[in-house]
């Protein structure tokens, strides 16, 4: 105030204190409003909520055992299960197994033939009344088939299966091959029964029912039974070649016995036992009495001590004519 300067040096030694006591109220402000910031963020942060905790009742012991012995996944299998039972029974129910079958056949032998395994040849042997496609059709062989997936005992018991066919050997060779090896039976007889006709072989199997005329030489056999006896009778008869030639039909009777039908309509009734002396006599009759040429209808051999003839009607009438003439003559004579 005094011009010397006093106020001035009092001015400016108060300058720093002033600014650091504005500094420190700056800073508490800020510290004030920091804090009042933080406890208001964390008044609107919701409480974290602790986990409950919920009393369970402890399970049952069969539930424990099942869940520790049990596999796991166990659900899904049993899932799946039930769902490929359900489309078994859907197929099975709906009559659609063949075709099931069929279509999975088909698909694995297509995936075997783009492997390289399809039948590309195919060699029979020993057919002579079935053709090629008639053995590969009963065999079950097509063109869908494949080498590797091909069943060799399921085709042979198809084969076998069939009456023309007595064995069949079958050969895989791979990739491509396939070897039949049959062995045919052979058309032995006729067989008739109960008014229906049949070709037979020799061991009595009935190969097809007689439609073929290239069957019309084989000889006839009739009668219940006469296709397993057939064989051992007809051989027998093939030693008096004079008897066999004249027959038409062997008869078996009451598969006992047998009668032979001739070409002519007469019956030669034969005994049950030892037909072979029998047939021999008859063959020695027709030699020398010339028998089969004779005006008779039947010849019965079942005693064997005697033979009875049967004369036809006509040759009976003229029998007995010829007795009458005898007898009348006979009375004229008496009376003269």
């Amino acid at each position: 105030m005094d011009g010397a300067g006093r106020l001035t040096r009092s001015l400016r030694s108060l300058g720093p204190q002033a600014d650091l006591k504005a500094a420190a109220i700056g800073a508490a402000v800020l510290l004030r409003e920091y804090v009042g910031a933080h406890l208001a963020r964390r008044r609107r942060r919701p409480a974290a909520r602790r986990p409950q905790v919920i009393d369970r009742e402890p399970p049952n012991r069969f539930i424990q055992t099942v869940e520790r012995y049990l596999p796991r996944r166990i659900g899904l299998v049993a899932t799946l299960a039930i769902l490929f039972g359900s489309a078994g029974f859907g197929i099975v129910r709906g009559g659609h197994v063949e075709e099931f079958t069929t279509a999975l056949s088909d698909t694995r032998n297509a995936l075997a033939n783009a492997a390289g395994f399809r039948i590309t040849t195919v060699g029979i042997n020993g057919r002579k009344q079935l053709s090629q496609d008639e053995v590969l059709a009963i065999g079950g062989v097509n063109g869908r088939s494949s080498l590797l997936f091909l069943d060799a005992d399921t085709v042979r018991a198809k084969l076998k299966a069939n009456p023309w066919i007595a064995d069949a050997t079958i050969l895989k060779l791979y990739p491509g091959r396939l070897q039949i090896d049959i062995v045919e039976r052979t058309a032995f007889a006729l067989w008739q029964q109960n008014g229906r006709l049949s070709v037979i072989a020799a061991d009595g199997a009935v190969l097809e029912p007689y439609v073929s005329r290239r069957f019309l030489n084989l000889p006839l056999v009739v009668g219940k039974g006469a296709d397993t006896r057939a064989q051992d009778f007809l051989a027998l008869l093939d030693r008096y070649p004079q008897v066999r030639s004249v027959t038409k039909a062997a008869i078996f009777v009451g598969e006992r016995r047998w009668n032979l039908r001739l070409k002519d309509g007469l019956d030669i009734r034969l005994p049950e036992n030892d037909v072979g002396n029998a047939l021999a006599a008859l063959s020695r009759l027709d030699k020398d009495e010339k028998l089969f040429s004779r005006d008779i209808v039947a010849v019965d051999m079942r005693l064997p001590d005697r033979l009875i003839v049967q004369l036809s009607e006509d040759a009976g009438k003229a029998r007995d004519e010829l007795f009458k003439d005898k007898k009348s003559k006979k009375k004229a004579g008496d009376s003269a």
